[in-house]
């Protein structure tokens, strides 16, 4: 399988589009750390510690295919939470510059299990995604599929080194020649997070016992001894061997990074709530063939189909009931990672049953936020709070209620959890972290459930076409306007 390396030391990243200086410069620390420029392998594993919105994944998709060039892997396991699966789907076939097959695991575990074994027969580049819950529980058959590249991406997941999952993980990064962690950073609380991620990397840097590692570096403290304070004499070996395979991104040391970057994040329903919107939208497809097909009455059609995107249905006495959490489940872990990165986040979200789902969810977690909707009296407390207050970390605002004439240049990650299809709302909503104030380049994150209606509005709200007038177009082509 081996082939010949290039006769040049660096590498250039076989993606599509010209990476970013940072993008470049993690891809050659990675080439470097696998031997890839010298034929000195120094580690199986590197961790990309990069911030939300300096392209992590991008960066692991290059690492990926020159591997691939070469002949060092062609099977590859890509590990993240359930609701990140979608992105890595959407964000190889963007960029990826080499041919490759890949199998995001869904369904039942039996039906994970036999797609796990189809995957072993594949002579090319075969990808396997799977989420970390999954993840262990499959660790028998992920194991038989020896993967020879193990990518964590959002690997604070693994810093609790005695959970199954991290177990389960270390078992089968021991199989994997090269090992890729992403993360924001890899210190989520305590620098004692590191030993599970690190373990999986690379077991020589900080050993593969946790108890030694953690007498090493640590003295416990507090009543009883339970709680471990890191010792600050053991700062500058700590930090050598914890940066000696890492390479890190902020931000705001991205001088070539746009002022404003996308990314749409896209997530899939869960099963009865995708049968649930097909028969909608089929229904409302063919309803349409009895009535005049205007703009009025193809945008109520449209009404029930965002809302269960986002999570919620209305029946016909008026009550509303959650069918689906997949936009929920992925927004919890976007805010995970930001709050890893001690990053603020504003919530851009249009139906009351949306927002009070999230407040419940930020209420669980412990993390204090400011909300404007309609109805709020408090507007500018609500705002100061969230600008003055370093404890505030999220804002959540209705597009109708909070997309005009206020500031929150305290984040420079906004996230459209649903969209109405006003285009003056979204830009003047984006308009609220993005403005003369800000320090920061901006990030924008777009929540779309696959194959529904939420791409089709998006791509009309960026380029700036009436969502309307498209889908009566597309009706009156043959075409179903809501796919």
């Amino acid at each position: 399988m081996e082939k010949t390396p290039p006769s040049y030391h660096y590498l250039p990243m076989p993606v599509k589009g010209r990476p970013y200086a940072h993008q470049q410069a993690a891809f050659d620390f990675a080439c470097d750390l696998f031997g890839l420029t010298d034929n000195r392998r120094k580690s199986p594993g590197c961790a990309i510690l990069a911030e939300m919105g300096c392209g992590k994944s991008f960066i692991a998709i290059g690492i990926t295919g020159i591997l691939y060039q070469f002949g060092k892997v062609n099977r590859v396991l890509i590990v993240a939470p359930l609701s990140v699966l979608g992105t890595w789907e959407s964000e190889l076939e963007r960029f990826a510059a080499y041919p490759y097959h890949m199998t995001v695991l869904s369904g039942t575990m039996e039906k994970k299990r036999q797609q796990v074994k189809a995957a072993k027969a594949a002579d090319d580049l075969e990808i396997l995604a799977v989420n970390y819950e999954s993840a262990w529980r499959l660790e028998k058959e992920l194991t038989e599929f020896a993967p020879q590249l193990l990518c964590c991406d959002e690997a604070h997941r693994l810093k609790d080194p005695h959970s199954r999952q991290s177990k389960g993980i270390q078992r089968i990064s021991e199989y994997a020649d090269y090992r890729l962690v992403l993360t924001g950073t890899i210190i989520t609380g305590k620098e004692i997070d590191v030993f599970s991620p690190y373990k999986v990397l690379d077991p020589r840097i900080f050993g593969s016992s946790f108890y030694s590692f953690r007498n090493r570096y640590f003295d416990m403290v507090g009543y009883g001894g339970y709680t471990p304070a890191f010792r600050e004499s053991m700062t500058d070996d700590f930090l050598r061997r914890l940066h000696s395979i890492a390479f890190r991104i902020t931000k705001k040391e991205c001088l070539d990074l746009p002022a404003v970057t996308e990314e749409v994040r896209t997530v899939s329903l869960e099963p009865k709530a995708r049968k649930l919107y097909d028969e909608i939208e089929m229904e409302s497809y063919t309803s349409l063939k009895g009535s005049e097909v205007t703009t009025v009455n193809i945008l109520t059609k449209i009404l029930r189909l965002s809302q269960l995107t986002g999570g919620f249905i209305t029946d016909d006495d008026g009550n509303v009931m959650q069918v689906s959490t997949a936009k929920l489940d992925a927004l919890s872990d976007i805010i995970d990672s930001a709050m890893e990165d001690d990053n603020k986040v504003v919530v851009m979200v249009r139906f009351v049953a949306e927002m009070d789902a999230i407040e419940a969810m930020l209420q669980k977690k412990g993390i204090r936020y400011s909300l404007i909707r309609g109805g709020v009296n408090d507007r500018q407390e609500q705002i100061d709070r969230f600008q003055k207050d370093p404890g505030c970390k999220v804002f959540v605002g209705q597009i109708a209620a909070a997309g005009l004439g206020i500031t929150l240049t305290a984040a420079h990650v906004m996230v459209f959890y649903s969209m109405d299809y006003s285009m003056a709302n979204f830009e003047q909503a984006k308009a609220r972290i993005h403005r003369v104030s800000q320090t920061e380049n901006c990030h924008y994150v777009y929540l779309c459930c696959k194959n529904t209606i939420d791409r089709k509005a998006l791509r009309a709200l960026r380029d700036k076409v009436n969502l309307a007038k498209t889908l009566v177009d597309d009706y009156r082509k043959g075409s179903n306007p809501f796919r």
